[in-house]
């Protein structure tokens, strides 16, 4: 064991996998500053401003809106813990690692799970939910907004009314979605919406922000069990963070003052501009990604902007790549789990990271490696078919 232990000294990585992002040097800035008592009335101040935040990004005016202390995960066990109670049947839409989570959640719960598979890579269809929802009563209805594991971007409209149709809770996962595109709460009748800082937030990793409906806060209320975790238990959660300040467990304190501030810059830039903002580099990325001769994997029409995915053509090894990439530029890419593990590489251009530099600079540097590999590519066509995609967006 060594007597001694040199400063941390990370070396600096362009992360552009599917999380974590690069983070504003404001929010590190604001990790920084000093630390408060979590029942300090300076820092229920804080604690205001943050729900508040968060009320904007979520678009919604539900009361039972705060930061869970944990990651995105965290934020999964919350919202399906919460509202389920052994023997509820619950729906869980699966179209990726993400949906195969929010299943053994489920059965963890006690609930009877009812399945709805989608081929990875594809959406969920209304018709496949009504079908389901036509051959019995279920509690609550859970579903991937943003697959991370497959890049797609599932809509939600019809499903939702047909949710509703039958008297159901809408659980959705924005993880991967909120702040990178939109997430309209209130306006989408969605019941309880749960996200994680490290996307498109561009915070660390350590919150989940989530928010329940006043019908969601109804089936809450009338719980005949206590919730089966102690700590995400949100009854007593929100007397925290509501009036009474009741004590529940220590928050995350500079977490806490991180999300207020990576909050306060997407206040800043509006969401709607944000939204635009990733949608843009989003197309010129798929662009130069596709002048490479590189296939999307996520269905046409349903690619998520924050998350692109595309297949790892044929003779080319997936992990010398992406090694390749971390060792010489710097930059981190991610791969694929579960069934398309080695077949897709998982892009990110989440919040601070989703940014035209960034398209170009990882363009070339792919370019650059695929072309080290003896992968056929035409030097400078990728950052001038991204390029064609801004000035067409200028003009």
């Amino acid at each position: 064991m060594s007597n001694t232990y040199r400063d941390l000294n990370p070396p600096e990585r362009l992360l552009l996998g599917p999380g974590p992002s690069n983070v504003d040097p404001r929010v590190l800035r604001a990790m920084s500053t000093p630390l408060l008592g979590h029942l300090d009335p300076e820092f229920l101040k804080i604690m205001d401003e943050t729900k508040q935040l968060l009320q904007y990004t979520f678009q919604t005016n539900n009361y039972l809106t705060l930061p869970v202390s944990g990651t995105g995960s965290a934020g999964m066990e919350t919202a399906l813990c919460n509202v389920i109670e052994p023997g509820d049947r619950v729906v869980v839409c699966v179209s990726g690692v993400f949906g195969e989570r929010m299943c053994d959640i489920v059965e963890r719960c006690g609930g009877e799970l009812i399945r709805i598979d989608a081929e990875w890579g594809h959406i969920i269809t209304p018709e496949q939910v009504e079908a389901v929802l036509r051959k019995s009563a279920v509690k609550v209805v859970a579903i991937v907004h943003a697959e991370t594991s497959t890049g797609v971007l599932q809509p939600l409209g019809d499903i939702e009314r047909l949710v509703h149709e039958h008297g159901a809770l809408f659980l959705v996962d924005t993880v991967t979605s909120l702040g990178g595109c939109p997430v309209k709460v209130d306006e989408w009748k969605l019941d309880v919406v749960y996200s994680g800082t490290q996307k498109c937030l561009s915070c660390p990793p350590g919150l989940a922000p989530i928010t329940f409906s006043p019908r969601a806060e109804q089936v809450l209320d009338a719980r005949k069990r206590k919730v089966q975790s102690w700590y995400l238990d949100m009854t007593m959660i929100r007397r925290y963070w509501g009036q009474e300040r009741f004590y529940h467990h220590t928050a995350p304190i500079s977490m806490c003052y991180a999300l207020r501030e990576a909050l306060r810059i997407i206040y800043e830039e509006g969401l709607e501009a944000r939204w635009q903002r990733h949608a843009l580099n989003h197309r010129a990325l798929m662009a130069g990604l596709q002048a490479m001769g590189l296939k999307p994997f996520a269905q046409e029409g349903y690619w998520l902007p924050s998350l692109n995915a595309v297949r790892v053509p044929d003779g080319i090894q997936d992990m010398r790549v992406r090694g390749r990439l971390l060792q010489e530029y710097g930059i981190e890419i991610g791969g694929g789990l579960g069934k398309v593990k080695g077949q897709i590489w998982r892009i990110g251009l989440m919040g601070y990271n989703s940014t035209r530099k960034t398209v170009m600079v990882f363009l070339s540097a792919l370019e650059a490696v695929l072309r080290g590999e003896g992968y056929p590519v035409r030097p400078g066509e990728a950052v001038a078919a991204a390029e064609q995609v801004y000035r067409t967006a200028s003009s």
